[in-house]
């Protein structure tokens, strides 16, 4: 009886070991499961970061790459308005030349003159109609406000007729290519004459006094 209940003990004993030990087992494998859940969690946010990370990288590139290709063409059409600025440059004194000549008044033999006269404003206004295909366009100024930043002023003349400021004569002819400017107008520009003080008697009150008006 005693070997019978002590074989029963020991049985029981080996059941409780091989429950605990399989329970251990278990919560083993349960906790590595989790483990890797967890490092698979923070392995998948951290490339979502990377991913997140590239995709505003790639943005901001393509961004930088538009703005490049929209900076490039506005360079090239820039330059392709402006290519001609040098050579226009060295085109106005010819136009100068021609303009003053037509200008000179020949009071002896004008005849002899008229057929020139007519072949140099031919040559002008050929040459005026090829500067304005280009863009080229003179500057209005006379009798036009004086702008400083289209218009150089190299004298003052007084003028009662005109406002103060505005454009006289032109010495020399402005002219614009497109919307920059090429050459300033030299001009002469109005201003107030001088104040004259004329001395006469004005008579105040009782008394007869001097007053000095100025006109």
């Amino acid at each position: 009886m005693t070997g019978s209940k002590d074989q029963a003990i020991s049985g029981e004993a080996s059941e409780t070991e091989v429950a605990e030990e399989l329970h251990g087992e278990t919560s083993h494998k349960a906790k590595e499961k989790a483990h890797k859940k967890e490092s698979l969690r923070e392995r998948l946010k951290a490339a979502e970061a990377k991913a997140e990370a590239n995709y505003e990288r790639l943005q901001r590139v393509t961004a930088d790459f538009e703005n490049y290709k929209k900076r490039s063409e506005r360079e090239m059409n820039e330059f392709r308005k402006f290519a001609n600025e040098s050579l226009i440059k060295e085109i106005l004194p010819i136009v100068d030349n021609l303009e003053r000549a037509l200008a000179t008044e020949y009071e002896e033999n004008e005849d002899a003159f008229k057929g020139i006269r007519e072949g140099v404003e031919m040559t002008l206004n050929g040459l005026m109609d090829s500067l304005e295909r280009f863009g080229v366009a003179r500057i209005e100024t006379l009798g036009k406000p004086f702008d400083p930043n289209f218009h150089q002023a190299v004298a003052q003349e007084e003028s009662e007729k005109h406002p103060e400021n505005t454009v006289l004569h032109e010495l020399q002819r402005g002219y614009m290519l497109r919307d920059r400017l090429v050459r300033p107008p030299m001009v002469v520009v109005s201003k107030r004459p001088d104040a004259k003080a004329e001395v006469k008697p004005e008579r105040v009150g009782d008394k007869s006094e001097t007053k000095i008006t100025v006109h």
